[in-house]
């Protein structure tokens, strides 16, 4: 069991790795699922004055994490508005993970479409112009030849170009 344990980690890790949107985004989901029943539950509990059937009570939290809060029902008890503020947080994070979730997938949608973009031109330019380089210090160093003796700089006054 114990060595199962850091296999499921580590495949975990690696399926996060390939694609963190899409696996953030069911995390979020499915939390956020949880979080608007278990929420529409609590303050059916918590405010039963204002939330008259647990029907009522899970209307209340999905409009609340759907950002839509028409206001027909509202807790009233100090738990009650504390639910709501998890159940909208939560709403909230399901709302911006989507968000990039969807641009992450456009953006790699158009990446290969354009054929892995216009890096790859520019990262082989660069190649070249490295490889280039190399081959004028070689060439340099090769062909350039020695100072003459009497041409190299010395202490002034001492016959050395100063």
């Amino acid at each position: 069991m114990y060595q199962r344990l850091p296999r499921r980690l580590e495949t975990w890790s690696d399926r996060l790795a390939q694609n963190p949107f899409r696996l953030a985004w069911r995390a979020i989901a499915i939390a956020t699922l949880v979080i608007t029943v278990a929420g529409g539950l609590l303050v059916r509990l918590t405010d039963p004055k204002t939330m008259t059937s647990i029907g009522t009570a899970l209307w209340w939290s999905l409009q609340t994490v759907t950002t839509v809060g028409y206001g027909d029902v509202v807790p009233n008890s100090t738990v009650g508005r504390l639910t709501a503020a998890v159940v909208m947080l939560t709403g909230l994070s399901l709302l911006a993970v989507t968000t990039g979730a969807v641009t992450n997938a456009f953006v790699q949608a158009a990446h290969r479409r354009r054929g892995h973009g216009g890096d790859d031109r520019v990262l082989a330019e660069l190649a070249a112009l490295r490889a280039e380089l190399a081959e004028l210090r070689t060439s340099m160093v090769t062909t350039t030849p020695p100072l003459h003796p009497s041409a190299e700089p010395g202490p002034p006054g001492t016959g050395g170009n100063a």
